[in-house]
């Protein structure tokens, strides 16, 4: 559940991060260009109820985490500065339908396999670990990406020749973020740059962030894929096969002779 959560928030991080400063999109069309996402994942967790005569929750499991994998690769080397929507929405769409069937299933398996008496813990101790996977993936998210983005940009901007020392020396390299190309020139503006100095920056800046995205989406991808590892814990059987847990059974009936 923390992987899916944390997977799903940092997901919900970068996306937007893309639109708004590499598309330079408002929010408000940002907003809109999530809907198809979280979407999916709303009707996913609804319909993926349909399958679980016919696959375990480990197989569930399994294929929510492939999908999910696959999707975030997909979207490392699709997404482009001059950005096409129905590739990248197919992406968001593959990974909505592996975040909707995990959080539903993984519901159901704590239900199921929790003995009524602790119902109440469950539902605490689920609700805790969402709220704490959703902070934690956005964290990570933020502070993956602005570190990779502050690598490339400095491993490029020392390697050229025409962004010279002087220039270098004008402008604050210590802070170095996700920023639009129109406020890089506004910047820019306030020192002795050139045009072709500007022009230049304005290079780095649009390769390196679109690679920092690119590199932050396989990482993501890589998460992904080892959280099949732990899915494979899952239950390996079917509803009619749900075996009798005699240990459950009997912490109910003595839970219930210590409270009559």
């Amino acid at each position: 559940m923390f992987a899916v959560v944390a997977l799903e928030a940092a997901l919900n991080f970068t996306v937007p991060l893309y639109i708004q400063i590499v598309q330079g999109r408002s929010p408000l069309a940002t907003a809109i260009a999530m809907m198809p996402f979280n979407l999916t994942v709303f009707f996913s967790a609804m319909l993926i109820v349909n399958v679980y005569e016919r696959l375990t929750p480990r197989q569930i499991g399994r294929y929510g985490f492939s999908v999910c994998t696959i999707a975030l690769v997909w979207l490392a080397f699709v997404v482009r500065n001059d950005w096409s929507e129905i590739p990248v929405l197919f992406g968001l769409f593959l990974f909505g339908i592996g975040q909707g069937s995990l959080v539903t299933l993984l519901f159901n398996v704590l239900v199921t396999e929790s003995p009524k008496a602790l119902a109440g813990d469950v539902g605490s101790l689920r609700g805790t670990t969402q709220n704490l996977a959703a902070a934690v993936g956005t964290a990570v998210a933020g502070a993956l990406l602005v570190g990779l983005l502050s690598t490339i940009a400095l491993g490029r901007i020392t390697a050229s020749p025409v962004l010279t020392p002087e220039l270098q020396a004008q402008v604050d390299l210590d802070n170095i973020t996700f920023v639009s190309n129109d406020r890089l020139r506004t910047v820019l503006e306030g020192t002795s740059g050139s045009p072709q100095q500007v022009a230049e920056a304005v290079r780095v800046n649009t390769e390196a962030r679109l690679r920092a995205l690119k590199i932050g989406l396989l990482i993501m991808a890589g998460l992904a894929l080892i959280a099949i590892i732990p899915a494979g814990q899952l239950p390996n059987y079917l509803p009619g096969e749900i075996p009798i847990d005699e240990a459950p059974a009997r912490a109910c009936v003595e839970e219930g002779q210590r409270i009559s």
